[in-house]
């Protein structure tokens, strides 16, 4: 199997941690989160990983090197200018017919295989794994009538929603739909997809999972999970 790490993004929502250091390189439990990436995709049996870097890229290039003390291939595609989060797939050449996608910055401890298998199985161009996320609404939330008269009210209720784990497998075939070097985003895909009638599957996911792209969440990676990320990260080296 080969990976693309998504790794070219700024980190602006991350700030101040990422002031002067890419995402993909912030520490968790004394780690670059993407050290802990790698050794999941190794466990996955992949073999190569293309990284997309920008940002920073030579901090990158100089941690990583060419991933031989990760068991890896590891291989670089540079965006001269920023194409989003799935532009940059177009600038890398000769992919296979399916390969595992993956934000840098997220953790967890998905059966990476088992997900390329549940693609396989799908017959479809794209499997997104997702998880339900519970946000609490710190406001008295109100349902109004056309007339404004009030018809419901909750105080600070919780919603459940089904959100993409940025983990996904690709099947070569999706990046027809993909303009080259043009910014296109995640979300292009998604609605490009629903637009052409093209089914998109799932794989659905209730074990441990973080995206650290927002302060409260790289806090919490430090703090609360931290013990869990330990245990992740000797588990995928030990295997």
């Amino acid at each position: 199997m080969e990976a693309v790490i998504l790794a070219g993004g700024q980190g602006t929502r991350l700030a101040p941690y990422t002031n002067g250091v890419p995402k993909a390189l912030v520490s968790v439990c004394g780690r670059p989160v993407i050290e802990i990436l790698l050794h999941r995709l190794k466990l996955a049996g992949v073999t190569k990983v293309h990284i997309a870097v920008s940002h920073l890229a030579y901090q990158i290039k100089s941690v990583l090197g060419d991933g031989e003390r990760f068991g890896l291939q590891i291989v670089y595609s540079e965006e001269s200018e920023p194409l989003s989060t799935v532009g940059p797939l177009t600038l890398i050449p000769s992919l296979p017919d399916e390969f595992l996608v993956a934000n840098a910055d997220v953790l967890t401890d998905l059966d990476l295989k088992l997900l390329y298998a549940r693609h396989r199985e799908s017959h479809c161009k794209l499997t997104v794994a997702t998880y339900h996320r519970t946000e609490r609404m710190d406001y008295g939330v109100l349902q109004a009538a056309g007339d404004g008269r009030v018809t419901a009210f909750s105080e600070k209720p919780e919603y459940r929603f089904s959100v993409s784990m940025g983990v996904y497998v690709f099947s070569r075939s999706v990046l027809e739909y993909v303009p080259r070097g043009a910014r296109f985003g995640f979300d292009d895909l998604m609605l490009t997809l629903l637009k052409k009638n093209e089914p998109i599957n799932t794989c659905p996911y209730e074990g441990f999972w973080l995206d650290i792209g927002r302060p409260d969440d790289y806090e919490r990676a430090n703090t609360t999970d931290s013990d869990s990320i330990r245990q992740l990260f000797s588990r995928s080296i030990k295997s």
